[in-house]
């Protein structure tokens, strides 16, 4: 039976998922002086890495969903609210509109 890591589903119901004791007993039975195989591949995490600039292993590109129009009209509008406010001078850090 062929098992895959937590981070990617099993493509079927009959292959396992390896557990955090299972993964840490791996690790600490392996012999860090082994030689890479000439074929070795390096790990990036996902099959298709969108470009940036750290490695996706280190800071992965944010996953976001769309919202509806309803969601983004309230951001903007809360936006544009803030920078009136900034515009006339004014401050409303501790909730209550007042003079900068």
């Amino acid at each position: 039976m062929e098992r895959h890591s937590a981070s990617r589903p099993p493509s079927d119901s009959s292959v396992g998922y390896f557990s955090d004791d299972e993964l840490t007993a791996l690790a600490l039975a392996a012999d860090p002086n082994v030689a890479l195989d000439a074929n070795a591949v390096a790990w990036s995490g996902i099959a298709v890495e969108p470009p940036g600039l750290l490695p996706n292993w280190y800071m992965p590109v944010p996953s976001y969903h769309l919202r509806g129009r309803g969601t983004r009209a309230i951001v903007i509008t809360l936006i544009a609210g803030f920078l009136v406010i900034d515009a006339f001078g004014l401050c409303i850090t501790s909730g209550f509109l007042s003079l900068a």
